[in-house]
């Protein structure tokens, strides 16, 4: 099945586009001649950038939405359609990161990373779904992570949702094959966005890697999130199952398809290198 390759007027919805992957890609989009629609927790950075996509000639609509909250993704679904009348490509990007040894980790941050890193997904696709079967168009992209595609030590809650967003996505993508609707799960390596700043760590006491480390190793080490939304795009085009982004997710997926073995002693090294 062919993907969309013209994004002219297509209504793109986006949500987490306050920063990082979601605004890049939502710029990205707004610079085809898309219908760019975003949606972030947080206003402030909302803001930003649709101010950022006027600069460069676009124009975005704008909705403060938690994505853990399956009233407000109803209420989103509703508003794009009633302003559109129609949703092309669905975009669920919103996530959130939680770290440190899964002894440390309390049952509160696991219900929280699985409410917006899973449900999240659940509820856009559950709520803007029958729109696009009713025309038997569009494309859903899901974001998972290369934690979805390789497990990680210290990563357990979000190496599960993003197992998840994987599993997800691909199950579904067989399914909606019949009504014309494409489905790409972007699985991106080492991303300089504010995950790590912005999630919850147990990382500060005794362990060797620090919360503090991680956020500088990121600012320096990590891709540019504008790397993820040409390949959101690309994905898109060509209908794409699984995008991994970024040489180490490349590496860390080939790996285990190769040999469990040493995929397995790869995570037991990175396990004492960090606890």
């Amino acid at each position: 099945m062919p993907g969309i390759k013209d994004f002219r007027d297509k209504v793109v919805v986006i949500t987490g586009a306050g920063s990082g992957i979601g605004r890049a890609t939502a710029m990205a989009f707004s610079a085809e001649g898309a219908n760019v629609v975003i949606a972030d927790i947080r206003g402030d950075r909302l803001a930003e950038t649709a101010q950022d996509i006027e600069k460069l000639g676009g124009k975005a609509l704008t909705r403060e939405v938690d994505v853990a909250d399956k009233s407000q993704v109803e209420e989103f679904a509703r508003f794009v359609i009633e302003k559109y009348g129609q949703v092309d490509i669905l975009y669920n990007n919103a996530g959130v990161g939680v770290g440190g040894p899964v002894e440390k980790i309390s049952l509160e941050d696991w219900e929280w990373i699985v409410r917006v890193n899973f449900w999240g997904v659940i509820y856009g696709v559950h709520y803007f779904l029958p729109y696009m079967i009713e025309r038997r168009y569009g494309h859903i992209v899901n974001t998972a992570s290369g934690a979805g595609l390789v497990a990680l030590p210290v990563l357990s809650a979000y190496t599960s949702t993003k197992f998840a967003v994987v599993g997800f996505s691909e199950a579904i993508r067989a399914e909606l094959r019949r009504y014309g609707i494409g489905v790409t799960a972007i699985c991106p390596g080492i991303i300089n966005t504010n995950i790590v700043e912005d999630g919850r760590a147990y990382l500060n006491e005794e362990s060797k890697v620090k919360q503090e480390d991680m956020v500088e190793f990121y600012r320096k080490r990590g891709w540019p999130p504008e790397r993820v939304a040409r390949a959101v795009l690309k994905g898109v085009r060509k209908n794409k199952a699984v995008v991994p982004v970024g040489p180490e997710t490349w590496i860390g997926w080939y790996i285990k398809r190769l040999s469990l073995t040493l995929s397995n002693a790869q995570m037991a090294f990175m396990a004492r290198r960090s606890l």
